[in-house]
C-alpha cells in the first residue's frame, strides 16, 4: 500500500472508530457520571497502552517530556471529560457534528501560535463554519427546550483542545514513534484520572448491574475509541499535516448519525443545514 493510500486508508478506520465514540458514550452515561466515565475510559486505554508499549517509553526523549504532558492534556484529559458532561445534555449525532469544527481551530492555532500560514479563502471557511456552529447550536435549542445547548459550548472547547494537541504534535513530537506519545500520554494521565475517580462514589455502585453494563461500554470505548486511535492520529498526523488528520472529522460525523438515528435521535432541517454550512467551511479551510 503507497503512503497516500496508507494515509486515507487510516482516515476511514480512524472515522468509524471515532464517529462510533459518541453513542458509546450515551450509553456510558445510563448509569455513570461524566466524571466516572472520563477516568475510566482514561484508565482502560493506560492500562492497555502500558501492557503493548510499555517498553516505548524508553524511547522518549528527556526533554520531549513537557510536549508529552501538553499533549496528554489537551489531546485527551480536558476533551474526555468535556464531552462526556456535553453528552448529558445534548444528542451524540450534535456533539459529532460539533467536533467536525477542529480543523477550522486547528487552522488558526496553526496561523497565529504556530507560525504556518493561511489563504484567504481559509480565513473564510472558518468564518462559514463558525456560522454554521451558532445556526446548529441555537435551532437546538429551540427544538429541544428541555435540553440546556450551552453544554454544547463545551464541545466547541474540546474541538479547540484537539487543534492544540495537533499543532503541538506535529511541531515538537513528529520524531517520535506514535505508540510512544500516546503510551506517554496515558501513563501521565493514568494518576490524575484514578484520583479523580476515587472521588466519586464509583467504588460504592460499581456492583449494580446497570453501572457494570455501562462500564462495558466504557471498556470497549477507552481501548479501542481511545487507546488504538490515538495510536492511529498520530501516525496519520506525522504522514500528513495537521490539516489532513484533522479532516477525520469530516467522515465522523455521518458515521455517529447514523448510529444516532439507530438509537431514535433526530435533527431538524435546520440543524441538517448548519451541519452542511458547518462540513463546507472545513472544506473550505482545510483543502489545498
Amino acid at each position: 500500500m503507497s503512503s497516500k493510500q496508507l494515509k486515507w486508508f487510516l482516515l476511514i478506520v480512524l472515522a468509524l472508530i471515532w464517529g462510533s465514540s459518541f453513542i458509546l458514550i450515551k450509553r456510558g452515561l445510563v448509569a455513570l457520571t461524566p466524571f466516572q466515565l472520563g477516568s475510566l475510559r482514561i484508565i482502560f486505554a493506560a492500562v492497555f497502552l502500558l501492557i503493548i508499549g510499555l517498553k516505548s517509553l524508553a524511547l522518549i526523549p528527556l526533554g520531549k517530556w513537557k510536549y508529552i504532558v501538553l499533549t496528554a492534556f489537551f489531546g485527551t484529559f480536558l476533551p474526555v471529560y468535556l464531552f462526556s458532561f456535553a453528552q448529558t445534555e445534548i444528542n451524540s449525532s450534535v456533539s459529532a457534528i460539533l467536533n467536525s469544527l477542529t480543523p477550522l481551530y486547528t487552522l488558526l492555532l496553526g496561523a497565529f501560535a504556530f507560525g504556518l500560514l493561511f489563504e484567504r479563502r481559509q480565513l473564510f471557511g472558518v468564518i462559514v463554519g463558525l456560522i454554521g456552529c451558532v445556526l446548529l447550536i441555537f435551532n437546538g435549542a429551540i427544538n429541544n427546550p428541555g435540553q440546556n445547548y450551552y453544554y454544547a459550548i463545551l464541545v466547541v472547547i474540546a474541538s479547540v483542545c484537539y487543534a492544540v494537541n495537533v499543532n503541538l504534535i506535529k511541531k515538537y513530537l513528529s520524531d517520535l514513534t506514535p505508540l510512544s506519545i500516546t503510551t506517554g500520554n496515558f501513563t501521565i494521565l493514568l494518576i490524575p484520572a484514578l484520583l479523580v475517580l476515587s472521588f466519586t462514589d464509583f467504588f460504592a455502585v460499581v456492583q449494580q448491574p446497570e453501572v457494570q453494563h455501562s462500564i462495558v461500554f466504557i471498556l470497549i470505548l477507552g481501548i479501542v475509541g481511545t487507546g488504538i486511535a490515538n495510536i492511529i492520529f498520530f501516525r496519520l498526523i506525522q504522514m500528513s499535516s495537521p490539516i489532513f488528520a484533522s479532516s477525520v472529522t469530516y467522515l465522523i460525523p455521518i458515521v455517529a448519525f447514523f448510529w444516532g438515528l439507530l438509537d431514535n435521535e433526530s435533527l431538524s432541517l435546520i440543524q441538517f443545514l448548519g451541519a452542511f454550512i458547518i462540513l463546507f467551511g472545513v472544506y473550505l479551510s482545510a483543502r489545498k
